[in-house]
């Protein structure tokens, strides 16, 4: 995400023409979305980045259900 919002500031301050980033090649800009295109779509699949967040949260679902499940019982 971070590179996300990299490649708007800089495109943003280039488009508008704002102080060293005038002078700024769009080449630049276009290689850096380039590299954030290989990174999310082949980088962070190959080391698995984007399963990672899906499974971290399914397991805190499943921890917060088995933590409700005993307290229940144990009221009972």
């Amino acid at each position: 995400m971070p590179l996300i919002l990299l490649i708007a500031v800089l495109c943003s301050l280039r488009f508008f023409e704002v102080w060293r980033f005038a002078e700024l090649s769009w080449w630049y800009i276009a290689a850096l979305m380039a590299f954030a295109f290989v990174w999310f779509e082949f980088i962070e699949k190959a080391l698995g980045l984007d399963k990672k967040k899906v499974h971290k949260a399914l397991d805190r679902h499943r921890q917060a259900r088995v933590r409700d499940t005993f307290a229940k019982r144990r009221r009972t």
